[in-house]
């Protein structure tokens, strides 16, 4: 079996598994964006914490199945069977990562965005350190225009790995929490100082970002 195969494999028996998991939770949804009232037709950056990152699919599948979505899912093997997890929700994988494959997968979300795409970027993945926005995702809004949707997920109950994030797992029948926060919009920069401002105002508007 070739390693696209298992892959696939694995995601497919995986996502049934956490469908079965997400059905349990319940979702209170604070919308300080306006997004389910008005949603924008321009393209978003949805950034959250790597640590988050296991119930967003589901909840953009559930809650904005009109909206076409991408994510950035590592180069490695364990990213391969998270790109086909991602497929299985309905959103297009973007291979790359701040450590591998960056150049390529900035020019495929730039690419994604001017398709129409929204784009689930996670600015402290894939190797942290955690709750440390990398400069990634600040290249990426100001150089396409693209409007930057804060968010946080909470769980009333949740397992933690011992993992660099502390990577979260809600337990069956927890309850969500999910705060779509202001637009923020990313202006150019000239100066390595003017760029390291933008990058920290954004970690602290993710940082703060709480129910």
């Amino acid at each position: 079996m070739t390693p696209e195969k298992k892959a696939r494999l694995i995601a497919a028996v995986g996502s049934r598994i956490l469908r079965l998991l997400f059905g349990t939770l319940r979702f209170r949804i604070h919308d300080r964006a306006g997004l389910l009232a008005a949603p924008p037709e321009k393209p978003l950056l949805w950034a959250f914490w790597h640590n988050q990152i296991l119930i967003s699919p589901y909840f953009w599948e559930r809650f904005f199945p009109e909206r076409r979505g991408a994510a950035l899912a590592s180069q490695s093997k364990d990213g391969e069977i998270i790109a086909a997890i991602i497929r299985c929700f309905g959103l297009r994988p973007i291979r790359g990562s701040s450590s591998r494959g960056g150049t390529r997968a900035l020019v495929e979300m730039r690419r994604a965005l001017a398709e129409g795409f929204d784009i689930a970027i996670t600015p402290d993945g894939p190797r942290g350190p955690c709750y440390r926005v990398n400069p990634g995702v600040v290249k990426l809004a100001q150089s396409t225009g693209g409007l930057v949707l804060p968010l946080h997920i909470a769980y009333s109950r949740c397992w933690r790995l011992k993992s660099w994030d502390g990577f979260m797992i809600p337990k069956p029948f927890a309850t969500v929490d999910v705060t779509l926060d202001a637009l923020h919009q990313i202006p150019a920069t000239t100066t390595e100082e003017e760029f390291e401002a933008q990058r920290l105002l954004l970690e602290n508007l993710l940082r703060q970002t709480t129910p």
